[in-house]
C-alpha cells in the first residue's frame, strides 16, 4: 500500500471512529427520549366506565411528585378484587377507564400515568416507575373496598416491566403481560448493534432478571404482527417465568392495536375472573405420629 492509500485509509478509519463516537454519544444523551415518549394529552375526552363509578384520582409519588389517573370500582358496593394497570411507551392511560367494563368486570381497577404522561408531573425514569408503582400498590391495599390478598397487575409493553418488577416487591395476585419482553437492554443492544449499550443505558428494565422470582400465576398475551418487539424477546422471558398459565396470540393483533381488540380484552378479564374466584389454598395440620 502505498503513503496515498495509507493516508486515505487511516482518514476513512478516522471519520468512522469520529461517527461512531458521536453515535454513541447522541444515544447517551437522548437515552431518556428514546425509552420514554411521554403523551400529555388525553387519548379518550372525557373517560368514563359504563360498569364502574369513575373519578379521576390524585397521588403523590414518595418524593411529592404529582401522579394522576382513574380508579373505577364497581357499582355493586362491597369488597372487590382490583386491578393495576401499566401502559405502553406511548400510551396516556384514559383509555381504560372508558373499557374497564369490557376488561375488567366486576373489579376495582387503578389506572395512573407515569410521570411526564397525562396531567402527572416529573420526568419518567425506569427507578421512579418502580417505585411509584409500589406506592399505588399499597394505596389501593389499603382501602377498604379493595380485597389486599387480591390484587392483579396488567403491563403491556414498556408497562409489562413495570408489572414484573412490582409483583416481585408486592404480594400481587395474578399477572398480565401485553407484549412483553425479555429487557429493554437487550432490545437497545438488537437496535443499536456495535455500540457499548451496556455502558449507556441506566433504564434497562431487566423482566428476565426479575422472572423467576415471580410467585403469582402469569399471562402473556402477545401480538400475531410485532414489529416492536420480536416474539424471540418473549421467548426468553416466558422461558424464566415460573408461574406461566398461558402463553396466546391474538389473531389479527400488532404492537399497537393488541389492547383495544375485543379479543384481547374477553381473554383478559376471562383469566382474572377465574384467578380471582380461586380461593387460596388452606394448609392442613401435619398428621400427629
Amino acid at each position: 500500500m502505498n503513503t496515498t492509500s495509507k493516508k486515505v485509509a487511516a482518514g476513512m478509519a478516522g471519520f468512522a471512529s469520529f461517527l461512531w463516537l458521536g453515535l454513541t454519544a447522541a444515544v447517551a444523551a437522548n437515552q431518556r427520549r428514546l425509552v420514554f415518549n411521554p403523551v400529555a394529552e388525553r387519548e379518550v375526552k372525557s373517560p368514563r366506565s359504563s360498569g364502574h363509578r369513575t373519578r379521576p384520582v390524585v397521588l403523590r409519588a414518595k418524593d411529592g411528585t404529582r401522579l394522576s389517573g382513574y380508579l373505577m370500582t364497581p357499582h355493586v358496593p362491597g369488597t372487590h378484587p382490583a386491578v393495576m394497570y401499566f401502559g405502553g411507551r406511548s400510551e396516556e392511560v384514559s383509555w381504560v377507564a372508558r373499557d374497564a367494563g369490557r376488561l375488567f368486570p366486576n373489579m376495582t381497577v387503578l389506572a395512573m400515568n407515569y410521570r411526564g404522561y397525562g396531567d402527572s408531573h416529573g420526568e419518567p425514569a425506569e427507578n421512579f416507575m418502580v417505585d411509584d408503582a409500589c406506592t399505588m400498590f399499597d394505596w389501593l391495599a389499603e382501602h377498604g373496598f379493595v380485597d389486599a390478598t387480591r390484587i392483579a397487575v396488567v403491563g403491556r409493553s414498556l408497562g409489562s416491566g413495570v408489572a414484573v418488577q412490582l409483583a416481585k416487591a408486592r404480594p400481587v395476585h395474578s399477572v398480565v403481560l401485553i407484549t412483553p419482553y425479555d429487557s429493554v437492554l437487550a432490545l437497545a443492544k438488537r437496535r443499536f448493534r456495535g455500540m457499548p449499550v451496556d455502558y449507556l443505558l441506566r433504564h434497562r428494565f431487566e423482566s428476565i432478571k426479575h422472572a423467576p422470582a415471580l410467585t403469582a400465576p402469569t399471562y402473556v398475551l402477545r401480538a400475531e404482527r410485532d414489529d416492536i418487539i420480536p416474539h424471540s424477546h418473549t421467548d426468553q422471558l416466558v422461558s424464566k417465568l415460573a408461574q406461566l398459565c398461558g402463553d396466546d396470540v391474538i389473531p389479527g393483533s400488532d404492537h399497537l392495536n393488541i389492547p383495544y381488540l375485543e379479543e384481547t380484552q374477553q381473554r383478559i378479564a376471562s383469566f382474572l375472573a377465574a384467578r380471582f374466584a380461586t380461593a387460596a389454598p388452606i394448609a392442613l395440620p401435619a398428621p400427629v405420629a
